[in-house]
C-alpha cells in the first residue's frame, strides 16, 4: 500500500433529460496512490469520462448534477469546492490535469501552439509572458518533440494526430501536476503510435514523481503499464484489483468478455474474435437486478432475482467483483 493521492468516495452524477434520469455515475469509489498509474477500464458510454469530469466539477449544469460523494485530493475534499472558485479553478491544472479525448479536435485550431501552452502556464504560475514560452519549449521538449522552438508557432492543423496527441501532454505537464488523467489518450493514433504515447506517459509519472489514470475502453493497452484496473459498467465499477490478479484471474462476465475481446498473438488465421454479445443497457430506468444480466453467458435464475450485486472481496489481493457468482478461470 502506498500513499493515497486522490481517494473518490460514493461519487454520483446524473443528467436530468426529458427521457428521464439518466445515472451516468452511481456510486463509484475508488483511489491512486501518490506516482502511481491506474486504468478505469469500460465501454463507451459506461460512465467513465463522467466520473473524471466530475470529480473537477466540469459537469454543464443543467443538466447534469453531482448528486452525492467525496473526492479528496492531498486530503482535502474539492467537491466541497464551489465549481467557479478560485479553489477549484487551481485544483485545475495544477492539481489535477487532463488530456483530453480526440487529438485532432480537441486543440483550438485558430491559436499556436504556443499561446495555448503559454495561456495555461500564466493561468497557474506567476511568470511573465517570457518566461511561461520557455516553460512551453520546454514542455514539449519533455514530450520528445523535435525543433520544439518551432513547433510553439505551429497551428495544429500543421500537426499530425501523433504530434498534437504529444502537445496534449505537454499542456497537461507544463504546470507540474499532481496528479494526470488521460482520457482515451490514444484514440484514432495507429497501433505504433499508441505504443509510444503510453511509454512517453510512463516515462513522465517516473520523472515527474506525478500519478496517472488512463480512461480507456481497451483493456489490451494498459495492462503493461499500470498498478490497478477499475473496470466500469453502466455507472458502476463491476470490478477490481491489481492488474495481474484481474488479467489472470478475471471473476465478472464483463470482464472475462473484455478480455476474450482482445486479439492474441497466438491466435491462427481464420480464427474469429470474440464479441461481446448486446449492447449496453439505457442508463435511464435500470432494472433493479444486474445491469449485465441480458448480456451475461453465465446468468442463473439467482442473477434474475436477486437485487444488483454489492462489490464482494475475493481471495485476490485488493480484487473486488460485483457477481452473484464465482466465475474464477471461465475465459
Amino acid at each position: 500500500m502506498g500513499e493515497k493521492l486522490l481517494e473518490v468516495k460514493n461519487l454520483k452524477t446524473s443528467f436530468f433529460t426529458v427521457a428521464g434520469e439518466v445515472k451516468a455515475v452511481d456510486g463509484v469509489s475508488f483511489y491512486v496512490d501518490k506516482q502511481e498509474i491506474i486504468a478505469i477500464v469500460g465501454e463507451s458510454g459506461c460512465g467513465k469520462s463522467v466520473t473524471q469530469m466530475s470529480m473537477v466539477k466540469l459537469i454543464q449544469s443543467p443538466p447534469g448534477k453531482i448528486l452525492g460523494g467525496e473526492v479528496w485530493l492531498d486530503g482535502k475534499n474539492i467537491l466541497e469546492y464551489d465549481a467557479k472558485s478560485p479553489q477549484m479553478q487551481a485544483v485545475r491544472g495544477a492539481g489535477i490535469s487532463f488530456i483530453f479525448q480526440e487529438p485532432m479536435t480537441a486543440l483550438n485550431p485558430v491559436y499556436t501552439v504556443g499561446n495555448q501552452l503559454t495561456e495555461v502556464i500564466r493561468k497557474h504560475k506567476k511568470c511573465s509572458r517570457k518566461e511561461a514560452w520557455e516553460l512551453g519549449v520546454q514542455a514539449l521538449r519533455d514530450v520528445a518533440i523535435p525543433e520544439p522552438e518551432r513547433r510553439m508557432e505551429n497551428y495544429p492543423f500543421e500537426l499530425s494526430g501523433g504530434m498534437r496527441q504529444r502537445i496534449l501532454i505537454a499542456i497537461a505537464v507544463a504546470c507540474n501536476s499532481k496528479l494526470i488523467v488521460a482520457d482515451e489518450p490514444t484514440t484514432a493514433l495507429d497501433v505504433t503510435i499508441q505504443a509510444q504515447v503510453m511509454e512517453l506517459l510512463q516515462g513522465i509519472v517516473e520523472e515527474k514523481k506525478t500519478s496517472l489514470i488512463i480512461v480507456t475502453h481497451n483493456l489490451g493497452l494498459v495492462t503493461r503499464h499500470t498498478k490497478r484496473i477499475y473496470v466500469m459498467y453502466a455507472g458502476k465499477i463491476i470490478e477490481s484489483g491489481t492488474t495481474e490478479e484481474l488479467i489472470t484471474r478475471p471473476r465478472h462476465p464483463y470482464t472475462i468478455g473484455l478480455l476474450n475481446s482482445v486479439p492474441k498473438l497466438e491466435e491462427k488465421k481464420g480464427d474469429q474474435l470474440v464479441p461481446i454479445e448486446g449492447a449496453p443497457p439505457s442508463l435511464v430506468h435500470l432494472p433493479d437486478t444486474c445491469t449485465f444480466l441480458p448480456r451475461c453467458p453465465y446468468a442463473c435464475d439467482k442473477c434474475r432475482s436477486s437485487p444488483y450485486p454489492a462489490l464482494r472481496k475475493t481471495e485476490g489481493e485488493e480484487h473486488y467483483v460485483a457477481c452473484h457468482l464465482d466465475l474464477e478461470g471461465r475465459t
